[in-house]
């Protein structure tokens, strides 16, 4: 089969497939929560000593919480691993949410298990990008457990959280996984870094919407665990 070279043409086919049912490798969004501490007000009639002393104390306790930085991204978490040490997603989105993507492993959250029924297995990686917390999940049912593969059949969703705004691929036809790296962690063969690239010809139509996200070539590494659930 030859591989299409998935120029910029795929990224603009109108949303056919409006109508798509909800796929069972769709998650569910998650909130994200702020919460400041507040301290109590030192009164006046505290001796200056005392107050200094007490002072420092309330501020060390009661750091301001962490900003976005420039460009809307929140700072990377230090020590992330959650996609292992060398956790990456690379892409281009076109239509409905469009820009580039770069997430090294400290901007990501990775989720790798067995599908729903033991048919193969599907990834999730989130991140966030320009204010929008966005999760891509790609469902591979014909993977094999230890096995790497080319051109493997794949579902993808792509989820805007907190916003209700679904995306998926209508069947196995029109994007596909090459799995290059696979390399077993610890002493079992149950959890392994995984990677390759997503390739899709068709763009993902918005479940219950008229619009649609194309993504011509994704490029990934994360982790998953066959006992997870």
């Amino acid at each position: 089969m030859e591989r299409p070279t998935c120029r910029p043409v795929f990224c603009s086919f109108p949303p056919y497939f409006g109508n798509n049912a909800h796929t069972s490798d769709n998650t569910a969004p998650h909130t994200l929560q702020r919460i400041p501490r507040i301290c109590a007000v030192i009164g006046s009639n505290v001796p200056q000593i005392v107050a200094a002393a007490v002072l420092s104390l309330c501020l060390g306790a009661c750091q301001a919480p962490e900003l976005p930085a420039a460009g809307g991204r929140s700072q990377p978490a230090t020590g992330n691993h959650a996609c292992g040490r060398h956790g990456f997603l690379t892409t281009s989105l076109f239509g409905a949410i469009a820009g580039p993507i770069d997430w090294a492993a400290a901007d990501l959250d990775c989720a790798g298990m067995p599908r729903p029924g033991g048919a193969g297995a599907r990834l999730r990686f989130a991140g966030s990008e320009n204010d929008s917390r966005i999760a891509i999940i790609i469902a591979m049912p014909a993977l094999e457990r230890g096995a790497t593969g080319i051109e493997i059949a794949s579902k993808v969703t792509l989820i805007e959280e907190g916003s209700g705004r679904f995306f998926s691929t209508a069947g196995l036809d029109s994007c596909w996984t090459d799995i290059t790296t696979l390399e077993s962690i610890g002493a079992t063969d149950d959890r392994f870094t995984i990677g390759g690239t997503l390739y899709c010809v068709l763009p993902l139509a918005e479940v219950n919407g008229e619009s649609s996200v194309s993504i011509p070539e994704l490029r990934f590494q994360g982790l998953l665990d066959w006992n997870a659930s």
